[in-house]
């Protein structure tokens, strides 16, 4: 199954999108895609969660960013508001990746 962004009925790739590229591509039955894909997922996260970043070898980076606390203001109203201070995943691709993109 070749993967392509006019096969894709939304623009977006799915979880269940992947898990059906490893039933076809590798030969796992469904449910065994499925699990290694939300495994992989709830791995991510739980690292995330835990301030490790992600780094995955010629795709890219995902960091956890602390963002300060700053005024902000309600666009309708104009009314000042606080916004507290948060953390943030960023993403940062490779180079490999980006050098793929462009070509």
């Amino acid at each position: 199954m070749e993967l392509s962004v006019e096969s894709l009925e939304t623009p977006a790739l799915t979880k269940a999108q992947l898990a059906e590229l490893l039933f076809n591509r590798i030969g796992l039955n469904k449910r065994e895609s499925k699990d290694m894909i939300d495994a992989f997922f709830v791995l991510v996260a739980d690292s995330l969660i835990d301030g490790v970043d992600v780094k995955i070898s010629g795709f890219g980076n995902f960091q956890i960013r602390t963002k300060a606390p700053r005024p902000g203001r309600n666009p309708r109203t104009g009314e000042a508001i606080p916004i507290q201070a948060r953390r943030v995943v960023t993403f940062h691709a490779s180079h490999k990746l980006k050098e793929q993109i462009q070509s």
